[in-house]
């Protein structure tokens, strides 16, 4: 198997009021916030340009679930669908199809605890 996880993809999470969260973030640290959140960008030790995204969601989102959990991190993967293979024969629980986007493949897992991973097998080059 090759690399797995290569890097965080995002971390999101449920709040009551996400715009009053997106622009105390602005105002008080200073990210350069959208209706999103905030898309951090870096380069990784090859100079290749990546992304990782902070996003603050609606506290009734569906979007996490079967998790109960008020968060969900994704982490960017390298040949998600083959990971996703390996990790059903390691016994992990995935969870729902793979999605395809023009900026990535997603995917998502659960970790013992219950939480909601997201696998992110990223295009980088579709935010630029």
């Amino acid at each position: 198997m090759k690399k797995r996880v290569t890097g965080l993809g995002g971390f999101f999470f449920k709040t009551e009021n996400p715009d009053k969260i997106r622009q105390w973030y602005r105002t008080h640290l200073g990210l350069d916030t959208d209706k999103y959140g905030c898309t951090f960008w870096w380069k990784d030790k090859e100079g290749k340009d990546c992304s990782t995204q902070w996003s603050p969601m609606k506290s009734d989102t569906d979007y996490f679930k079967p998790s109960t959990s008020s968060f969900m991190m994704n982490f960017r993967v390298a040949n998600l669908v083959e990971l996703l293979e390996e990790l059903k024969k390691e016994g992990v629980t995935v969870v729902g199809e793979v999605e395809e986007y023009d900026y990535g493949k997603f995917g998502w897992i659960l970790d013992p605890d219950g939480n909601k991973l997201e696998l992110w097998e990223p295009v980088d080059k579709a935010f630029l």
